[in-house]
């Protein structure tokens, strides 16, 4: 199993990036991903999810009308696209794997598979 994130790196307040996850090993299409991230000296924390079947997504409060999740089950790849970035966006941010259930989860110990993560880094 592999989750290989890319996309990340250094940009202004203000600008957006957009990442992106690889996957294989696994029936991507039963799976629900998701992505968390991780401040310096912080626990892993939801950003976003998107069900296996692509019917629902969820964004934690924080990045709410500024992320946007999707997949591609035809490439077995998940995006995460970030506008309007702030400082307090800086993390590393991983690529997650939860088999389907009935609900959704926002608890990283809920996750099966994670990918190595990638360092998104907000300043001037």
């Amino acid at each position: 199993v592999q989750l290989v994130e890319s996309g990340g790196g250094l940009v202004q307040p203000g600008g957006s990036l957009r990442l992106s996850c690889a996957a294989s090993g696994f029936t991507f299409g039963s799976y629900d991903m998701s992505w968390f991230r991780q401040a310096s000296g912080k626990g892993r924390e939801f950003v976003a999810t998107i069900r296996w079947n692509g019917s629902m997504r969820h964004y934690a409060d924080s990045v709410k009308g500024r992320f946007t999740i999707s997949r591609d089950d035809a490439k077995n790849t998940v995006s995460l696209q970030m506008n309007s970035l702030k400082p307090e966006d800086t993390a590393v941010y991983y690529c997650v794997a939860r088999l389907i259930h009935d609900t959704s989860s926002k608890d990283p110990s809920d996750y099966d598979y994670w990918g190595q993560g990638t360092q998104v880094t907000v300043s001037s």
